[in-house]
């Protein structure tokens, strides 16, 4: 009997990370796709892009509302408590044998709670990685500790999953999905991308996203302010800027993007370009400006320079085609500068990406069809060596 693997998305970035496998797991006999769509992906201030979803052919099994229409700290809880509940009828209804999920965001964290509570087994992609400008950095520990498995995408992410306690046989090195998922895409022509966004590119271009760092004691809106004016001085770059995720304070800081985008015609917002459109804009600009984990994942696959703002994604990987700089109008100024600087462009040729080839998609799957199903669900604590321990 085919196993039910139930894959959780909330939001246009784990969904694009999540594509291949899903088409992978859809396509094969062995197991029965489930998926549960919530977050971002059901709210109209967002994109709606459950539809999406749809669009690509994939059918959604359920639905978990759960964000409120605030982005406080107090609002983020209690989004948490809904989507508990929510998930807690999902999984009663369809009572996988296991839950996939990627990453660390607080939708992510309702979703492995409520299967943990009901001993569903659980798959974590991308465990082990650092982001301590953030408190999704928690979450993704704690949903490290409630998982099965494990599908992280470097080594040295291995070693830390490992170091949290769990079993190094349960712990797979697959490389990074977002490699994976720019390989096996068919992208847009410059041509098709302007007519689709209603855009014209120009000589320069930038890909811009910034988000809130939750845990960081700097004003969001004070850096993203820094970051506009920074921006306001590039007179002959355009400007695509995708919108802030539904973290804490997004609503302002995208609201501060759409002042910016009204005043200067060569820059547009979107609430979700969608995955076709957003890589097929990475590979048409020049780089890209903020703070988003795709700066470090998917921008240096693609030859692109990344200039990674603030502290959002400090202790992440990163290739030497990320230039790191505070949220600082003049320090922002200067990083764009060595962006277009003739040295640092001839460097993009060389960048080794930390996060492997592509194929990660595949890996988890040969690895899901070696799964002892009988003893999966069950769970030790695993000690380091002494020889390893202070």
């Amino acid at each position: 009997m085919s196993k039910r693997i139930c894959v959780v998305t909330g939001s246009r970035a784990d969904y694009g990370l999540l594509r291949r496998l899903l088409m992978l797991l859809r396509d094969d006999s062995a197991f029965q796709l489930q998926l549960i769509a919530t977050g971002t992906h059901l709210a109209p201030q967002f994109g709606l892009t459950v539809k999406e979803i749809e669009q690509d052919g994939f059918s959604v099994d359920a639905r978990v509302e759960m964000l409120l229409d605030a982005d406080s700290p107090t609002g983020i809880s209690k989004s948490i408590g809904l989507g508990l509940i929510g998930f807690s009828d999902a999984f009663a209804l369809l009572s996988p044998d296991l839950v996939i999920v990627l990453g660390d965001r607080f939708e992510i964290f309702a979703s492995v709670s409520a299967a943990h509570i009901a001993r569903i087994p659980v798959a974590h992609l991308h465990g082990g990685e650092l982001t301590e400008g953030a408190f999704d950095d928690a979450l993704r520990h704690a949903i490290t500790k409630m998982s099965h498995l494990h599908f992280v995408a470097a080594l040295s992410y291995r070693d830390r999953v490992i170091q949290l306690g769990e079993l190094p046989e349960r712990v797979f090195n697959v490389g990074g999905l977002g490699v994976d998922a720019i390989a096996n895409f068919q992208l847009l022509s410059r041509q098709e991308l302007e007519e689709s966004l209603g855009f014209l590119f120009g000589e320069k271009n930038l890909l811009v996203t910034f988000h809130p760092a939750t845990l960081s004691t700097a004003s969001a809106e004070a850096e993203m302010r820094e970051l506009l004016f920074s921006l306001a001085d590039l007179h002959d770059t355009h400007l695509i800027f995708t919108l802030p995720n539904a973290d804490t304070l997004g609503r302002v800081l995208g609201q501060l993007v759409r002042d910016f985008v009204t005043q200067h015609p060569h820059a547009i917002a979107c609430s979700s370009l969608g995955q076709q459109r957003y890589l097929s804009c990475l590979a048409q600009v020049d780089g890209v400006v903020g703070n988003s984990s795709s700066g470090l994942l998917e921008a240096p696959a693609m030859g692109k320079g990344t200039i990674n703002i603030g502290i959002r994604q400090k202790g992440r990987l990163r290739a030497s085609s990320v230039i790191d700089c505070p949220a600082e109008k003049g320090s922002i100024s200067s990083a764009i500068e060595q962006l277009y600087s003739p040295e640092f462009r001839v460097g993009l040729a060389s960048t080794i990406h930390p996060y492997g080839q592509p194929g990660a998609s595949k890996r988890i799957l040969q690895h899901l069809h070696q799964l002892d199903w009988a003893t999966l669900a069950e769970k030790s604590f695993y000690d380091l060596p002494q020889c390893q321990l202070s």
